[in-house]
């Protein structure tokens, strides 16, 4: 069959569906509430990411009809999808919020105010906090039309206030209109009002300062008060960008960044209509950057909810698990001069990549350190320990990706450290982002014939010690051979030096990656027409490479079962002809899902690879990223279990079905079926195969 006949999902309505099923989280009564409201929090701020970046692709896009895969009615059309599903989505989000996490808190004794009408106990209590702690940071303005208006920030609540002055018999009638920033650096989202009666109460700053709101605007009389909220674009592209000068470049663009064009006004959906057409009118909002929200803007802050209750309204988590190969031994370098060690976070301790690092920047023996960064922690472990080891006389060579989405500014201040403590600082190559997650150690070896002695680490994650404790993510050490060689090559590209362009173990993108996937899709069709089984697992974030989802297909028609474990974006679609053999599961649990693991059974010698690579075009065509083989058995072995205790999950797991609708799992499975919560039953699984 040719692919004329395939189809596709749309990459931003398949994320849209991926967002949907982190809000079903919130729906979910099994979860204490406090998950339940971190998830309401998540959704909110990946909307709004999504907003700043997705969405204004299709604004400049119907401006200039920027090359995409659709044309200018095309990307109008989807554009309305998109807003038509948000709107639907916020809607739930309401009722889940307002039916389902308001009383549940109430249950447990935590009173959330959905009102600026304050109880006459804390009429006091919210007057002084107003008038000390908010009054002096509040700027009320004007709004006047073709008047100057002042700018509406980026990603900031402001309320707008109509007004009409209290009058004397001969004035005319006629509204004034202000707005007013709320302030948040500060003073907190939340206020924690004196509890009463046993209950705790909690009043969001918008409605403090509402309920305050005369006292801003005396000789008014108010009439209406409302919030609202504009996201602008925030994507940028760098084409053909000078090396030296990138820093400045993007630097440049990360600032233009608070003034990007509007892609979203949000406002609350019961402001009046005499109101709204107002603002649309000063501000000039066009109609398809209008999305009614609720009274609650900005609810990703949500995560910041007080919890008076403490512990029992929280998820928790176990502790990280020890690796006992690592535990038996002071130098971890010395364990890997004998094994490879697989480490599993955050079930097994990120505390483990530090020691590696720490100890080789204190190792007398250690000449050199070079380390990939995509994203940077504030006030990071890693960097200290590459920063010692420059001072401890070692070369140390930071290869930083600036180009990382929101974290340009962090990723820049944290080079300049490091530039001043002697570590040589690689930033971007031109037009490729570096996603590959690798560290590499060498050691003066004494042996003429073995003239490179390292140690290295790759991984499928960010070297952040803060995402580590929240995303699901494996990393390799090694002190292979010839993983060596192959990683000093990727350094070599990385540095701009001469390089030979052969890997034979790793699978590099710009180099031989994507020829070896279509080698291996093609070797299980292979052995399913020979008469054998042909089974591939794939796991990843992301899969929107029709390359790659055309080779799925035709692997699915000629018999290969293939099991998809795809958190986000999924333009394959399942349940079609051509894609009878392939299933896609979703799984959204206390971890973010972020390992990317590829499974070929290969007649029974089964081939996993480790990478940092989702199959997105971006990915695949306009990044570095790794992938890497596991050779060693009993790691294997891990792996494979794992996965089967992932596609077992009758508990966080949905499967995609063909219309992107999210079908749980626990929904349809038999009665008799015990249930398996994937995430809870691999730190089992660790922890009874490392006897702890």
């Amino acid at each position: 069959m040719g692919n004329h006949q395939y189809s596709y999902f749309k990459r931003d309505i398949s994320w849209l569906s991926f967002n949907y099923r982190v809000l079903l989280e919130a729906k979910d009564e099994r979860l204490p509430v406090y998950e339940r409201i971190k998830f309401l929090s998540i959704y909110s701020s990946n909307l709004e990411e999504f907003y700043k970046i997705r969405v204004s692709g299709y604004h400049s896009s119907l401006l200039e009809s920027i090359d995409r895969d659709e044309s200018v009615e095309e990307a109008k059309k989807t554009l309305v999808r998109i807003n038509r599903e948000v709107t639907a989505q916020e809607k739930e989000y309401d009722d889940i919020f307002n039916k389902m996490i308001l009383p549940e808190l109430k249950r447990n004794g935590i009173i959330l105010y959905q009102t600026d009408k304050v109880e006459p106990f804390h009429q006091e209590y919210v007057k002084k906090y107003f008038n000390e702690e908010v009054f002096p940071y509040l700027q009320p303005m004007i709004i006047q039309k073709d008047d100057i208006h002042s700018f509406i920030q980026d990603a900031r609540i402001y309320q707008v206030i109509s007004l009409l002055k209290k009058k004397k018999k001969s004035d005319k009638l006629g509204y004034t209109y202000a707005m007013m920033k709320i302030p948040y650096t500060k003073i907190p989202r939340f206020i924690q009002l004196p509890s009463y009666e046993g209950n705790h109460y909690i009043m969001f700053i918008d409605d403090v300062i509402k309920a305050n709101m005369r006292s801003v605007f005396p000789g008014y009389e108010i009439v209406d008060c409302f919030s609202i909220k504009i996201s602008r674009d925030a994507d940028f592209s760098l084409e053909d960008e000078d090396r030296k000068d990138i820093a400045e470049e993007i630097l440049r663009k990360v600032r233009k960044r608070k003034i990007g064009a509007v892609t979203r006004f949000q406002y609350d959906k019961n402001i009046p209509d005499y109101f709204l057409r107002y603002l649309r009118d000063v501000y000039e909002i066009e109609e398809e950057e209008m999305l009614p929200s609720g009274r609650y803007l900005n609810r990703a802050d949500l995560a910041k909810l007080p919890n008076p209750v403490g512990d029992s309204l929280r998820q928790q988590l176990p502790p990280p698990l020890r690796v006992p190969e690592l535990e038996a031994n002071n130098s971890l370098l010395r364990v890997l001069r004998k094994q490879d060690v697989l480490l599993h976070f955050p079930y097994q301790s990120f505390d483990y990549l530090l020691r590696f690092l720490l100890q080789a920047a204190f190792d007398p023996k250690v000449l050199e350190i070079k380390v990939t960064q995509y994203r940077v922690a504030e006030n990071s472990a890693v960097i200290n320990s590459l920063i010692s080891a420059a001072k401890n006389g070692k070369r140390v060579t930071v290869f930083v990706e600036l180009k990382a989405r929101f974290d340009e500014m962090n990723n820049f201040l944290t080079s300049e450290l490091m530039q001043q403590a002697g570590v040589k600082i690689i930033y971007s190559l031109p037009g490729l982002k570096v996603h590959a997650k690798l560290a590499y150690v060498r050691k003066r070896s004494n042996d003429p014939d073995d003239p490179i002695k390292g140690y290295a680490y790759l991984g499928t994650g960010n070297f952040n010690e803060k995402t580590a404790r929240i995303y699901s993510d494996k990393g390799l050490l090694t002190s292979n051979k010839e993983f060596i060689k192959d990683i000093d090559e990727v350094f070599r590209v990385l540095e701009g030096k001469p390089h030979m362009r052969t890997f034979k173990h790793l699978l590099v993108t710009q180099f031989n990656m994507l020829p070896e996937i279509q080698r291996l899709i093609e070797r299980e069709i292979e052995h399913e027409k020979s008469g054998g089984t042909g089974h591939i697992i794939l796991k990843m974030n992301s899969l929107e490479d029709k390359g790659m989802i055309n080779a799925l297909y035709r692997a699915s028609e000629a018999g290969v079962k293939i099991d998809l474990i795809i958190r986000g974006i999924c333009c394959l679609v399942p349940g079609q002809p051509f894609s009878k053999n392939i299933t896609v599961t979703r799984i959204v649990d206390a971890y973010l899902e972020h390992s990317r693991v590829w499974y070929f059974f290969n007649g029974g010698e089964e081939d996993i690879y480790l990478t940092s690579a989702d199959w997105m075009r971006r990915n695949l065509h306009r990044r570095i990223e790794v992938a890497f083989p596991i050779y060693t058995q009993p790691l294997k072995r891990q792996i494979i279990d794992i996965l089967k205790i992932q596609l077992a999950d009758n508990q966080s797991a949905a499967w995609i079905d063909e219309n992107l609708q999210n079908m749980f799992k626990r929904d349809v499975k038999p009665e008799d079926a015990s249930p398996v919560r994937a995430q809870q039953a691999i730190y089992e699984y660790l922890k009874k195969s490392t006897g702890q």
